[in-house]
């Protein structure tokens, strides 16, 4: 049987309980139990199609139709150390740092959920929900006190429990990672993005000017027309330089992983 090697536990000699840097990982760390596999999930990376996947694999669910099931029990199928440890399969799917932001941005600011008044919290509610544009978004993530306070911004290399997967997938080619997916891990995996409505896949994408600047009012109007401003169109020179210094760890596992030709810039 093959060794795994967490990666958290050896940094710190503090009981694992209390080891919080595994303890978050791990948190996150799913069985998927008929193919003992385990599943690191990350936000924004494909996470709800795979948590309805699990759940159905898992006979928890039977059909996409109780989707909404998912939302209360993201720590149901939690793995624990023996799990963890003793593992047939491992993956994770990552993605483009830029991507992911930009995704967080248009689905939970834009959409003025709970996470959108969670950060307005946070910013000591200087300014409302609604006028935080993409720019003011970037700029106060990126500080250290918060761009781990929310789980759809923390950097993704917070979620890797193992210091090695059995298999990284990119989101940005995961029509090819599906059937990898399927065939290891003996799950099918079932589309959930109509259902949850988070992506922007099904809208026409504008690059027609840049919209850093532009409020959450008038792209949640384009929204709902059909339309949505482009991923790439949201940066500037300003704002990639800060993200690519902010989750410098995330691209460099990116890169080392997939190369660059499907990072955003």
């Amino acid at each position: 049987m093959k060794t795994r090697q967490l990666k958290y536990p050896a940094a710190s000699y503090v009981n694992l309980s209390k080891n919080q840097p595994h303890q978050f990982a791990q948190e996150h760390a799913l069985r998927i139990y008929n193919s003992n596999s385990i599943y690191s999930f990350i936000p924004k990376n494909a996470c709800s199609t795979m948590r309805v996947s699990l759940a159905i694999a898992n006979g928890c669910i039977a059909t996409t139709a109780d989707f909404n099931w998912i939302h209360d029990n993201n720590g149901t199928f939690r793995a624990d150390l023996a799990s963890l440890a003793l593992a047939d399969y491992t993956f994770v799917i990552l993605r483009c740092p830029y991507a992911r932001l930009a995704s967080a941005y248009l689905d939970k600011i834009v959409g003025l959920t709970t996470e959108a008044w969670a950060l307005h919290d946070t910013m000591k509610r200087k300014l409302p929900p609604d006028a935080i544009t993409f720019r003011l978004f970037i700029k106060t993530i990126t500080q250290t006190e918060h761009l781990r306070t929310n789980i759809h911004w923390q950097p993704q290399m917070d979620f890797l429990v193992y210091k090695e997967y059995d298999d990284y997938f990119n989101l940005e080619n995961f029509s090819t990672a599906t059937a990898v997916i399927e065939k290891k891990a003996r799950i099918k995996i079932a589309d959930a993005r109509t259902l949850t409505q988070h992506g922007t896949d099904r809208l026409l994408h504008l690059s027609d000017k840049h919209y850093a600047d532009v409020l959450p009012g008038e792209i949640k109007a384009l929204k709902a027309a059909g339309q949505t401003p482009a991923p790439a169109s949201l940066y500037d020179d300003e704002l990639i330089a800060i993200v690519k210094k902010s989750y410098k760890k995330d691209m460099e596992l990116y890169k080392r992983l997939f190369g660059d030709k499907d990072l955003m810039f």
